[in-house]
């Protein structure tokens, strides 16, 4: 198995899951489409927390998903997006060792 998997948890400030989501979708959304380092890309929604959003990604290398940091797309996401959360997020990067 290659590869690098991301995964990041967020919290939102109360009932603002909806506003990050719809900033998601206007930056990320086209920025992973086109990214080619990204081999995999989940974005959920809590089911138990109403605030409550994990995206799991899973890269090419870990080079990719340090690169995929510096673009613009993700830059604009992150400035846009801060004002919403609760804090920072959590993120843990995980070396796959089976996938089905």
């Amino acid at each position: 198995m290659s590869g690098v998997t991301v995964i990041v948890s967020h919290k939102t400030l109360p009932n603002q899951r909806d506003a990050v989501r719809a900033l998601w979708e206007k930056h990320m959304a086209p920025a992973v489409l086109d990214n080619p380092g990204h081999l995999a890309y989940y974005y959920g929604l809590d089911v138990d927390d109403p605030d409550g959003i994990t995206a799991f990604q899973h890269y090419r290398t870990a080079e990719d998903a340090l690169t995929f940091l510096q673009q613009p797309a993700y830059r604009a996401y992150e400035r846009e997006v801060a004002p919403l959360l609760a804090g920072a997020p959590q993120v843990h990067s995980l070396v796959p060792t089976w996938i089905k």
